[in-house]
């Protein structure tokens, strides 16, 4: 792999990523708080050991996201039915509510700049790209090559 492509790659997926934060809508949740959400919303209830781990946290840095967001009302903490000393973490119906509107307008945002400055082919582009970022991100060789060094 050539390092030109690699720097492109990473430049251009970090610029977008900064960029759609700057679009989250005004006195919304905190990234931190609709991080640990969308997890949920993605991979459903989680024990806060499953949810510190899916976000690279120590379980003892989400305490205080957690609280602020039963705290909210927008999820709620049980203690496991398998197992008692396990404490597990659900999105509530507001809670997905908050995330939904959200990724809304983030996802507005991004549709209607695709269409001002993208041609149909580079959107044919983006949606064959889209999965293939996707699959690189959810990699888990780049994390052995973290821990190796």
């Amino acid at each position: 792999m050539d390092a030109e492509t690699v720097t492109a790659v990473r430049r251009a997926t970090g610029k977008l990523a900064k960029r759609l934060r700057r679009e989250r809508p005004d006195r919304s949740v905190s990234p931190s708080k609709i991080s640990a959400m969308g997890q949920l919303a993605v991979r459903g209830p989680l024990t806060v050991g499953e949810l510190a781990a899916a976000e690279r946290l120590q379980p003892q840095a989400l305490t205080r996201i957690l609280a602020a967001l039963e705290e909210d009302g927008l999820i709620n903490r049980e203690t496991s039915e398998h197992d008692r000393r396990r404490t597990v973490v659900r999105l509530t119906e507001a809670g997905a509510a908050v995330l939904r509107r959200d990724i809304a307008q983030r996802e507005a945002w991004l549709a209607m700049t695709m269409s001002a400055e993208l041609n149909e082919t580079e959107i044919a582009l983006l949606r064959i790209a889209a999965p293939l970022l996707e699959r690189l991100a959810d990699s888990t060789a780049a994390m052995s090559l973290r821990q190796a060094s």
